[in-house]
């Protein structure tokens, strides 16, 4: 049966069980959606920029662990998407990107839009495709969806010129993907597994790394398990939050520059660290010389090009998390460290990271623990990026796997509101609360005329300190006080949100914080608080640059701002 190419596409993004796709029409890809009507299974969300697009398909990936897919045209269209595309990218997130592009005949002539995007994309996705022909379309789906979501998942680039959306071709879609040269490792080689295991056997002081390769194997049990034989500690990456329960006597919570201080220094006095599904990056380690000093060092991950990229490791293995630590976990024999883990309580004690102080101003930190209280953590958090993330991170506790989702790698400012977008289509009945700073929620607030469109029921928490908080923390700590284009001013938020039809309040006080909370839980749509934060609170505990991850910071301190 011969069918379009834009038919094609649709018949092909239905075998791959797409239900909805994020996107912003334009001339090039119009005959693709002229087609989209004929295909009502295929639900498409109009969003406001083409960069809310892709973060709101990496925010249904995150939250679903389903492929998502946005959509855009060519030329700007094709290059608004790029931020996103790298925050997939980095954070090994399962995205599609669809562009269209100009008609074969135009291309490499400068015609108008046209914008070499596969070029573009090429350091910032796992594979691209240009398709030439509407036959090879079914194909190049077919492959794309196969990449992105196995292996170390990542983003898929697949850019039409507008002829082959018309062209017919005959519809035939592959049963099967072989790939030369892609040939991802699932089981990890036995010989390592057995040396790992001896090492933990025979540690005094183990301590496991949980980075997000275990949310994205879904090897939560077999983590747990692994913890919980040999007595092991876990701490987490910033993106493997959630894939051990917060709440269990072993979780040490995040490691990092912005790490728990009781975290960092056990892993400092660790003499075993079983990474898992971590990449060893520079917010992780820190000084990479100062690194676990005196640890031996397990890697297990997916992805061979990360294993000893960044720090020494003794005994590697190439593997999915899941296949890995259930052939782990049947040569680990019982364990029982007393004196290591009461060593760290004590720590914990003696350095109480997340203590709120009692003032008369209202600090973030009380507003992110009350939204943990009244949802009991019940909710998807989805964050922007800066001092509101570390805040996120901090004062909500995450016992179920992905309910934390944040750009870790790129970090762009503006991820959090169409991602929570994406979260929320991907999970209808779950609560939604985006965490935003005033800065970073102004580069993408048009989303707001989406959610209002699709009815989104996304709440909405503005931690508002008129400043660019992180980059003026900086220039507090290590620039003398020099605020040099960090202050910011916002729009009326509430103003704004009611201007979209969005329930809206401003919370000046502490009183006010828990009555406005639970009045956008009671509410039936989304609800958007402007809370009024102290200008210049900072995030603490912080590791400065060019430190070792004992040497952290757990309050101000006069030396730290004169350097």
């Amino acid at each position: 049966m011969k069918l379009t190419g834009a038919q094609i596409l649709c018949e092909s993004l239905i075998k791959e069980g797409v239900e909805v796709m994020f996107g912003f029409p334009g001339g090039a890809v119009l005959p693709f959606y002229d087609t989209l009507p004929d295909y009502p299974q295929l639900r498409h969300i109009l969003v406001r920029h083409e960069q809310g697009a892709a973060h709101a398909a990496d925010g249904y990936a995150r939250a679903s662990g389903r492929v998502g897919v946005c959509v855009a045209t060519s030329g700007p269209g094709a290059t608004n998407l790029v931020t996103g595309i790298a925050a997939a990218y980095l954070d090994s997130s399962p995205i599609i990107a669809i562009t269209g592009q100009v008609a074969r005949p135009f291309i490499g002539k400068d015609a108008f839009q046209e914008i070499d995007i596969t070029g573009i994309t090429l350091p910032i996705t796992k594979n691209n495709y240009l398709v030439m022909a509407a036959a090879d379309m079914a194909t190049v789906v077919r492959e794309a969806f196969h990449i992105a979501s196995t292996g170390r998942p990542g983003p898929v680039l697949i850019d039409i010129p507008r002829d082959v959306f018309i062209e017919e071709a005959e519809f035939r879609y592959p049963d099967r993907v072989n790939l030369r040269g892609y040939k991802p490792t699932l089981r990890g080689h036995p010989t390592q597994i057995k040396k790992a295991a001896r090492l933990i056997n025979e540690a005094k002081r183990p301590l496991i790394i949980a980075g997000r390769g275990v949310l994205i194997s879904g090897a939560y049990h077999e983590l747990r398990e692994l913890a919980e034989k040999g007595q092991i500690p876990v701490v987490t990456t910033l993106l493997g939050i959630g894939s051990f329960p917060q709440s269990h006597i072993l979780s040490l919570g995040m490691l990092g520059m912005h790490g728990m201080a009781h975290a960092n220094m056990a892993v400092d006095a660790s003499d075993l660290v079983i990474a898992i599904g971590m990449r060893f990056d520079d917010r992780a380690t820190a000084k990479v010389s100062g690194f676990a000093p005196s640890a031996q060092i397990i890697h297990i991950d997916i992805d061979p090009a990360e294993i000893g990229k960044n720090v020494r490791v003794d005994v590697p293995i190439v593997g999915d998390v899941k296949h890995v630590l259930k052939a782990l976990n049947e040569e680990v024999t019982p364990q029982n460290h007393v004196d290591w883990v009461s060593q760290i309580e004590e720590w914990k004690r003696e350095h109480p990271s997340t203590a709120i102080r009692e003032t008369e101003s209202l600090l973030p930190q009380y507003v992110v623990r009350q939204i943990y209280e009244i949802t009991r953590g019940n909710a998807i958090i989805v964050t922007g990026v800066g001092q509101n993330q570390m805040w996120s991170a901090h004062y909500f506790q995450y016992d179920r796997p992905n309910t934390l989702i944040s750009s870790g790698g790129l970090g762009p400012m503006g991820f959090e509101l169409p991602a929570a977008m994406g979260a929320k289509v991907a999970c209808a009945e779950e609560t939604v609360w985006c965490i935003a700073g005033d800065g970073g929620f102004q580069m993408t607030i048009q989303e707001l005329g989406t959610i209002v469109q699709e009815n989104l029921a996304v709440k909405i928490a503005i931690l508002n300190n008129r400043f660019l908080g992180m980059v003026r923390q900086w220039q507090e700590l290590f620039y003398g006080r020099r605020y040099v284009a960090t202050p910011i001013s916002g729009p009326d938020f509430v103003k704004v949100a009611e201007a979209y039809g969005i329930a809206a309040l401003r919370v000046t006080d502490r009183l006010q914080v828990i009555p406005a909370i639970e009045r956008a839980m009671k509410h039936q749509g989304p609800f958007l608080i402007d809370f009024q934060v102290e200008p210049e609170e900072n995030v603490y505990p912080m590791v400065p640059p060019g430190a070792a991850l004992a040497e952290i910071l757990e309050q101000p301190r006069e030396e730290a701002k004169a350097r």
